[in-house]
């Protein structure tokens, strides 16, 4: 039975991986800012076959009520065998552009609030000498694209930060994996004009994700096919790079 915390745990990726773990009995210790989803979220993974959710109400934006939490779900679970990271915003380029403070509160959600979490959640694992992290982070942090630049650093520094925390916690006998999913099926791209091909349902990439984690992949694209584009995007020449519009 996997001990399995989730912040960000009302987010479509991580309940779509929840839903999966809830078949094998796994506990949850699940942690989201809206109290309402949150309690249909762990009413769903105990009907779907979950030993126990226990929710736990917090805004991952603001990190001094990360170590309560931490302490909190130790108490409830004891030990962490999986820590899933799936929180985060899609912010408006043009207004971060325009608002110096919207686009530092946009990095925050999704690049340093996310290390501060990793490094209080790496310390138990460190001390557990066992575990997984598991970190949402996105294909857009591959390459500073104009027209998401400020998600696309935030993204890009969450998952240095985790290559680096990988090599620290494979010493202690514990894993990092950086999941970097492309276009998903979410509230979050809903409205954007994108190719119906390029769009991958949460199912298929929840598969992947946990997948990923039994093989303690290191960088685990979402769909595999990201890591390809990706690539090809990466090995463009700045010169042509800054030309395009991406």
């Amino acid at each position: 039975m996997k001990k399995i915390l989730i912040v960000g745990a009302t987010s479509t990726i991580a309940n779509a991986c929840a839903r999966l773990w809830a078949g094998e009995g796994s506990e949850f210790f699940l942690v989201a800012r809206g109290e309402q989803k949150l309690q249909q979220t762990c009413a769903d993974l105990r009907a779907r076959g979950a030993s126990a959710a226990v929710p736990y109400i917090m805004d991952a934006s603001d990190t001094a009520l990360y170590p309560d939490m931490l302490e909190r779900c130790l108490e409830t679970l004891h030990t962490v065998d999986i820590c899933l990271i799936a929180y985060g915003t899609l912010p408006n380029q043009s207004a971060c552009e325009r608002d110096v403070e919207l686009a530092m509160a946009e990095f925050a959600n999704n690049g340093s609030t996310v290390i501060a979490l990793l490094t209080l959640v790496a310390n138990q694992l460190v001390a557990q000498r066992n575990g997984t992290l598991a970190v949402i982070s996105s294909v857009a942090g591959d390459r500073g694209r104009p027209s998401n630049y400020v998600y696309g650093s935030a993204k890009a520094a969450v998952s240095t930060f985790c290559e680096g925390l990988r090599a620290r916690l494979f010493k202690a006998g514990a894993h990092v994996i950086t999941i970097k999913p492309g276009f998903v099926d979410t509230p979050m791209t809903q409205g954007l004009a994108l190719p119906a091909f390029l769009v991958a349902q949460p199912e298929v990439v929840a598969r992947r994700i946990i997948a990923g984690i039994e093989r303690k992949v290191s960088v685990l694209y979402v769909p595999a096919f990201w890591a390809l584009i990706m690539c090809l995007i990466r090995a463009l020449p700045q010169s042509l790079f800054k030309r395009l519009n991406l």
